[in-house]
């Protein structure tokens, strides 16, 4: 039969294992939005094929085109997704990480690299979002650029290992837009995004 510990170190074994679990920092990847960083930059280093499935008002800009995201660039406060639409280079997603949650900006470039004058609009998550879906809204920076996006919330959303989306909806309007790749079947990666090595 084994022997009990001594009451004395009984004691502080118990005072130790109290407080080793209070004051121990959470798991890195407990909250919802570092999980579901984590399973974004499970993606990198491949390119997924996709298509636009809803838009209002209506656009044909991605008619017959192919649509290609390319998870190229991740690290610990930042993922880079090209965005290709035919031969048209000229889009970066950027999602990184803030003091307060997540951040995505659309970088857009011309074929020489150079900025776009519509670029790095986009804007902060609000809320913990979940493991699958995340929302940004669109902040003061984008509402002076685009006054009309003031009111744009982008949504990035990682549905198990099958497909990544892509949407955006504008409170108060009917402008949407939606775009679906699938995770199930890479694609060969296209070549860089304009401005970015």
């Amino acid at each position: 039969m084994p022997r009990s510990l001594p009451p004395a170190l009984l004691g502080l074994s118990l005072i130790f294992a109290a407080c080793t679990s209070r004051d121990m920092p959470p798991d890195a990847a407990t909250t919802p939005e570092d999980q579901f960083w984590s399973g974004i930059t499970k993606l990198c280093g491949k390119a997924y094929a996709g298509r636009v499935v809803d838009v209002a008002p209506p656009d044909t800009s991605f008619a017959d085109k192919m649509l290609v995201i390319d998870v190229r660039g991740c690290d610990e406060r930042e993922i880079l997704i090209p965005f290709h639409v035919g031969e048209n280079r000229s889009r970066t997603w950027i999602i990184t990480r803030t003091d307060s949650g997540l951040r995505l900006k659309h970088d857009h470039r011309h074929a020489d690299g150079v900025e776009d004058s519509l670029t790095q609009y986009g804007g902060d998550t609000r809320e913990g979002g979940s493991v699958e879906k995340q929302e940004f809204y669109a902040d003061a920076y984008t509402a002076e650029l685009i006054p009309a996006a003031a009111a744009n919330i982008w949504t990035i959303e990682k549905l198990a290992d099958s497909m990544l989306v892509y949407s955006l909806r504008r409170e108060g309007t009917n402008r949407r837009f939606r775009a679906e790749f699938d995770l199930r079947r890479p694609v060969p990666p296209p070549p860089a995004p304009w401005g970015h090595p």
